[in-house]
């Protein structure tokens, strides 16, 4: 059965490991938490965000390197980014490609809490406990509601997103996305050309 979502377009364009785990976390029906123990980086960081919870551990950072790998992200990422954290931080968070350290990730909403190292996974489980023994008719509904309303903002024109697909296209198949592979894996910095 084909994909009926804008999400699953954005993903065919390159072998996203991530796709069907995202798709399966945005439509559970009851809620979702993620527990960060270590570093959240790129669509590990995108998984994080299309829970609807998260504590991060007080050591863990989180990132997101496009700008650093000349790289335009899905416009359906992007905007589980802005739905979480508004425009602002996440124009700070893809256009400077900045590591954000588990307390400031806390004050911009990326996080909902922060644990010391050791009490991340009791405090995880907690949290877990007080979702489930929550009704389970109020969670789903609720749930659905949340998820309907911020869809509804986020409708694309279709030539607008064939526009942003194909930008992420574009940004795929560049000399610069090379470049930024090969010194990744030279440990060096990038010489960009803009091409």
């Amino acid at each position: 059965m084909p994909c009926p979502t804008s999400h699953c377009l954005a993903d065919s364009l390159v072998a996203h490991p991530f796709a069907a785990a995202l798709d399966a976390v945005e439509r559970y029906p009851y809620p979702t938490l993620a527990a960060l123990n270590g570093h959240a980086i790129g669509g590990g960081l995108e998984l994080a965000v299309t829970c609807d919870l998260r504590i991060a551990a007080a050591s863990a950072y989180l990132r997101m390197p496009p700008a650093k790998l000349s790289l335009v992200y899905s416009h359906t990422g992007i905007q589980k980014f802005i739905d979480t954290i508004g425009a602002p931080r996440t124009r700070e968070l893809f256009l400077l490609g900045r590591r954000v350290d588990a307390g400031t990730a806390q004050s911009w909403g990326l996080v909902n809490a922060v644990a010391e190292n050791d009490d991340l996974q009791g405090e995880a489980l907690t949290l877990a406990a007080e979702i489930a023994s929550a009704a389970p008719l109020a969670q789903r509904g609720n749930k659905r509601v949340i998820r309907e309303l911020l869809a509804a903002r986020s409708v694309l024109d279709p030539a607008t997103e064939g526009e942003l697909l194909e930008l992420r296209r574009g940004s795929l198949a560049s000399e610069d996305f090379r470049e930024a592979v090969r010194a990744f894996a030279e440990k060096r910095q990038p010489r960009w050309e803009g091409r």
